[in-house]
Formats: structure tokens, C-alpha cells, sequence
């Protein structure tokens, strides 16, 4: 059968598509305003700019006759569906989207919530600081990690001069809250 009366297969779990991890089932969906921002700005660009002009290229590719060995029709069919898959991605992200601004807390900078920048101090006395931010945000060159990671996990509700347990794969480590703070979290665009 000819591949033009073929249909692929396009599934619902478009998860895959990103290299931010599934949310906790039922769980909303927390990001802070620099993350909504980023991952909208990023849609719009889709819908607005990228979408179009490849729909045009391949519109354009598609007149030239003969699509089996047509460059331009096949690899711009096959980024439309990557940019489709990842439209539909991005929907149902900022769909489930809760917003929280951490700034807002500042009042309330005892306890650790999400958005919270923390320094902490391992059992080897080794400082480090990290901001809990949501799921597609997280960046731990940054020091930016999940709400739903083990580390902020055993951080959240806890408060500056608790010790908390950290479980991870080389063991178990006890970590010591020096300092909490809420600061407006910048988000880089990422590459």
C-alpha cells in the first residue's frame, strides 16, 4: 500500500517528547511566573512562527510532485509532527499550570515551600543552595531542582536549623537547613 494512505500512529503520552519528568498523578501542575512565562513564550512561538512557515514549506514541497523522494516534503512532514507533538505537550502543561509566586511569601520565609532558595549544609560541612521550582524548570546546574525530586521532597515544610533526612541511591544522608529565603526566580531560557 502506498504511504500516502497510511496513517502513523500518533499517540497521547507525549510526555516522552520532554526531558521534564511526569507529574505526580492528580497532582497540579506548580511552576513559578519565570517558568509559565518561558514555557508560553515558547508555544506561542510554535503556533506563531515555526508552525507556519513550515507548513508553508511543505506546501510548497508537496507541488513539486513526486513526495517519496522529496527532501523538503518528508523531513518538513516529519518536524511538523515533532512540532504538533510538542504543541500538544506544552497545552497540557500550561493547562494544569498553578502558578506560584514565591516572592509573595516572603512573610512567611520560615518554612520551606515551593519556590523557596535554601542553603543547606551536608554532614561533610559542604554548603550548597537550591530553589525548588517545578517540574519544567528544574535545572541542577542552576541549582534550580523539582518540588517532586527526594531532595525537596525532605526540604519542604521543614525549617532553617532543621535536619532532614536525604535518601538517595548511594544511601542515606542527613542534610541540615542553614538559611531560607524567597527571591524572585529568574529562568533561563534553555538551547
Amino acid at each position: 500500500m502506498n504511504k500516502a494512505f497510511t496513517r502513523e500512529e500518533i499517540t497521547e503520552d507525549d510526555e516522552e517528547f520532554s526531558s521534564a519528568p511526569a507529574l505526580p498523578a492528580h497532582a497540579p501542575n506548580y511552576m513559578t511566573p519565570a517558568g509559565f512565562a518561558r514555557l508560553k513564550a515558547e508555544l506561542d512561538y510554535l503556533n506563531g512562527d515555526e508552525r507556519p512557515a513550515l507548513v508553508a514549506t511543505v506546501s510548497w514541497a508537496a507541488g513539486n510532485g513526486d513526495r517519496s523522494e522529496n527532501g523538503d516534503y518528508i523531513y518538513g512532514k516529519k518536524r511538523l509532527r515533532e512540532i504538533d507533538r510538542r504543541i500538544r505537550f506544552l497545552v497540557k502543561r500550561l493547562d494544569k499550570a498553578v502558578v506560584v509566586n514565591p516572592v509573595e511569601r516572603r512573610d512567611d520565609s520560615e518554612r520551606i515551600y515551593f519556590g523557596a532558595t535554601v542553603d543547606i549544609v551536608n554532614g561533610d560541612g559542604e554548603e550548597r543552595t537550591v530553589t525548588i521550582v517545578g517540574v519544567d524548570e528544574f535545572d541542577p546546574a542552576r541549582g534550580h531542582i523539582s518540588w517532586v525530586s527526594p531532595m525537596a521532597t525532605a526540604l519542604l515544610r521543614s525549617r532553617v536549623g532543621d535536619t532532614v533526612i536525604l535518601r538517595t541511591p548511594a544511601g542515606i544522608e542527613e542534610i541540615t537547613v542553614a538559611d531560607v529565603r524567597y527571591i524572585d526566580v529568574v529562568d533561563a531560557p534553555r538551547v
